[in-house]
């Protein structure tokens, strides 16, 4: 097993995929629970293909992808956070108002420019070879910071996770910290996309906040178990990948979807008990 890993590490990619997956594993899980809650989880779906439709452009005027899609995404998450709370479409129905559209800029944009290369496929579907040392340093400095914002807010967006209104009615200044949620989740959407792809980075945030409510019933129970499955999950699908040359977003999932059937089973298991 030593071996093994000793192995994994002696690529410099990989070990670069490791650390910013493994903050991004934690980022999205921690906040994965709260938009799980809200009935929300699919606004990672629509800004992974707002990010898409950015970085579509930033490789057509050869400007560094990050540097584009972060500020492009953090709107998008503000607006459909307004779009959501204040107009006659709600929720989902904005969510694929705006990512189809994205989706579909991006993809004319890239048809138009650079083609349907393999550069635009890793940006879809993920790839552990995009990760620059500047890509690392930069994602490395914002997952902590959304982890650092997310354990400091926490009372708070627990209080607006499940009660809203009482919230408000507290003090508590709701609609701050939805925002707060929405920026946190797009810094998280754009630093995941490089190794999980767009199609694929909403998984990180819907599959551990699910599969730890299996068997948690606390809102910090759910967290911890939340954070410690989604990075498991990750470690493993990326050594699977390593090890079956598959595509490291796609493995990612699967053990991923593997870990929800176990903890479903054993859910099941101690109802009837």
């Amino acid at each position: 097993m030593s071996d093994f890993f000793a192995s994994i590490f002696a690529y410099g990619f990989i070990s670069r995929a490791l650390i910013v997956g493994t903050l991004v594993a934690l980022c999205a899980a921690l906040l994965g629970v709260s938009l799980v809650l809200k009935r929300y989880s699919m606004i990672g779906d629509g800004l992974s293909h707002v990010g898409f439709g950015a970085l579509s452009v930033a490789m057509a005027i050869g400007a560094a992808p990050l540097t584009v899609s972060i500020p492009v995404v953090v709107l998008a998450a503000f607006l459909l956070l307004r779009l959501s709370e204040n107009s006659k479409i709600k929720g989902d129905s904005a969510i694929a108002l705006i990512a189809s559209s994205s989706l579909a800029f991006g993809v004319i944009v890239t048809s138009l420019t650079s083609g349907m290369n393999t550069d635009v496929y890793g940006y879809l579907f993920g790839s552990i070879l995009a990760m620059s040392d500047d890509d690392v340093i930069l994602s490395v400095l914002l997952s902590i910071i959304v982890i650092i914002l997310f354990v400091f807010f926490y009372n708070k967006i627990f209080a607006i996770t499940f009660d809203e209104t009482f919230a408000k009615a507290t003090g508590t200044r709701a609609g701050l910290y939805n925002m707060l949620l929405a920026f946190l989740t797009a810094i998280t959407i754009v630093v995941g996309m490089r190794i999980m792809g767009a199609m694929l980075i909403s998984s990180l945030v819907i599959f551990p906040a699910l599969t730890a409510m299996r068997v948690c019933r606390s809102f910090k129970g759910v967290v911890i178990a939340s954070a410690v499955i989604s990075v498991c999950c990750f470690f493993l699908g990326i050594a699977a990948s390593f090890l079956y040359s598959t595509p490291a977003g796609a493995s990612i999932v699967m053990v991923n979807v593997a870990a929800f059937g176990i903890f479903w089973l054993i859910g099941a298991v101690r109802k009837t008990v």
